[in-house]
C-alpha cells in the first residue's frame, strides 16, 4: 500500500478524556508506522504541552502547534521552522477593546513563554504544563514580543459578542477559534493560519499527495484540516458542524475511534488484540 500521512489532533481525538493515548490506539499507530506510513500531530497546544505524546509515539516528522502558527521538526534542525506570530500593535488593540466586554482573563503565548493579564490559578494550571516562563501583569505593559497566540477567557454570555467584534474589526489580520467545554476560551492567531496550512507544508516535504492524507479531529479548530485531507474523519464526540463536513465519522476518543478507521483503511495487522 502507498504511504499515507496520518494527522492527529490531540485533545478529544488522540487523547482520551484522561489525557492519555489508549493502548489499542498506540498499538495501531505503531503498526501503521511499521507499515511505512507517516504520523504527525496537529494541535492548538504549544509544543511543550504536546512533546510528551510526540516522544511516546516515537515520531520523527514535524509537528503543528498553535493551530498552525508554529510548525517545526523536533529532531531535525535542518527542517525550516515556520512561525507566524501576531503583531504587537494588533494585540494591544484587541486587549484595549476587551475592556468593553466581560472578560475573566487574557493570555499571550510567545512560543514557550506565557503572559497572563491577571493572576488566575485555574488558568495557570493549564498553561504551566512544560514549566514555561510565566509573567503576570497588564499585557500592554509586559508583552514586548509578537505572540504566537492570544487566548481570551470571557464570560460565556459575551463569547459570541467578542467573536463578532473580532470578525468585524480585525478580520484582515487575525483568525479566531473557540475551545470546547469546559473552557469557553477564544483563541486568536495570525490571519490565514490553520492546521491545513501546516499539513500542506509537511506533506509536500514528505512527498505525500493530498489524497493520501487521513486527518482526525473533533473541534472548531479542525475544520480546515478535515476539509483539506483526502480523508477527513470526525470523532464520535466531535461537534456537529465538523461531523457534517467530514468524509467519515468514527467512534469517540474513548472508544479507539482512530484505531478503527486505520485498521480498516490501511489493512493493518496488529500483533495481538487489546
Amino acid at each position: 500500500m502507498k504511504q499515507h500521512l496520518i494527522v492527529l489532533d490531540l485533545d478529544g481525538t488522540l487523547l482520551t478524556d484522561e489525557k492519555v493515548i489508549s493502548a489499542k490506539t498506540e498499538q495501531t499507530l505503531k503498526a501503521a508506522r511499521e507499515a511505512g506510513h507517516q504520523i504527525m500531530i496537529a494541535t492548538g497546544r504549544p509544543y511543550r504541552a504536546s512533546e510528551p505524546y510526540y516522544r511516546q509515539l516515537n515520531l520523527d516528522v514535524p509537528i503543528i502547534n498553535f493551530n498552525g502558527a508554529f510548525v517545526h521538526h523536533p529532531t531535525d534542525r535542518s527542517w525550516k521552522t515556520f512561525h507566524e506570530p501576531i503583531s504587537l500593535p494588533v494585540v494591544s488593540e484587541v486587549v484595549e477593546a476587551l475592556q468593553d466586554f466581560n472578560v475573566h482573563n487574557v493570555v499571550a503565548e510567545v512560543m514557550d513563554d506565557v503572559y497572563i493579564h491577571r493572576h488566575d490559578e485555574k488558568l495557570l494550571n493549564i498553561f504551566t504544563m512544560g514549566e514555561p516562563l510565566v509573567t503576570v501583569g497588564d499585557l500592554r505593559s509586559y508583552l514586548t514580543d509578537n505572540p504566537t497566540s492570544l487566548l481570551i477567557h470571557p464570560e460565556l454570555e459575551d463569547q459570541e459578542k467578542i467573536r463578532k467584534h473580532l470578525a468585524d474589526v480585525h478580520a484582515e489580520v487575525i483568525d479566531h477559534r473557540r475551545w470546547g467545554a469546559p473552557w469557553h476560551v477564544i483563541e486568536v492567531i495570525r490571519h490565514g493560519l490553520n492546521k491545513a496550512v501546516g499539513i500542506s507544508k509537511v506533506s509536500e516535504w514528505l512527498n505525500i499527495p493530498q489524497e493520501r492524507i487521513i486527518a482526525f479531529g473533533d473541534e472548531d479548530n479542525d475544520y480546515e484540516m478535515i476539509e483539506y485531507a483526502g480523508t477527513g474523519v470526525a470523532m464520535g464526540n466531535a461537534i456537529d458542524g465538523l461531523k457534517s463536513i467530514a468524509d467519515e465519522v468514527t467512534g469517540t476518543n474513548n472508544e479507539d475511534g482512530i484505531a478503527a478507521v486505520l485498521e480498516e483503511r490501511l489493512n493493518l495487522k496488529l500483533e495481538s488484540k487489546i
